[in-house]
């Protein structure tokens, strides 16, 4: 598949599939007229990718992490080393702080917006004549 057709399939730019496979995170093939030609497998590849910037990983610990998953579901295709585990720990201590912070400022906002809600009475509406 050509790299137009990845990023339509997987709503990815072209410039940041360039980008993914610049940094080890995504390979292709080449057709003898230069295009890349990526495989199949390269749409779960590439929506792994997406879950895992959005978890706060930068490329590089994706990079040293997705030798670690299966592309399919991203479950475990091998043994991390013990300094990946050590850092996936931290990055995991990371999102719980955030995600604690997150509850936080909603149980704020919920007693905000609890003090300053109108009364729940409803007004019946006026008849229309």
């Amino acid at each position: 598949m050509r790299i137009g057709g990845l990023a339509r399939r997987t709503g990815v730019s072209e410039r940041s599939l360039r980008y993914y496979e610049q940094e080890g995170l995504l390979s292709a093939e080449r057709t003898p007229g230069g295009h890349r030609d990526y495989a199949e497998a390269a749409v779960a590849r590439v929506q792994r990718i997406q879950e895992l910037y959005a978890a706060g990983l930068c490329s590089s610990k994706i990079a040293k992490l997705l030798p670690c998953m299966r592309d399919s579901d991203g479950g475990p295709a091998a043994t991390a080393d013990d300094f990946l585990v050590s850092e996936l720990t931290v990055e995991r201590a990371r999102i719980d702080k955030m995600i604690e912070d997150l509850q936080r400022s909603r149980s704020l906002l919920d007693g905000i917006i609890d003090h300053a809600a109108p009364a729940k009475t409803k007004i019946p509406p006026t008849p229309q004549a």
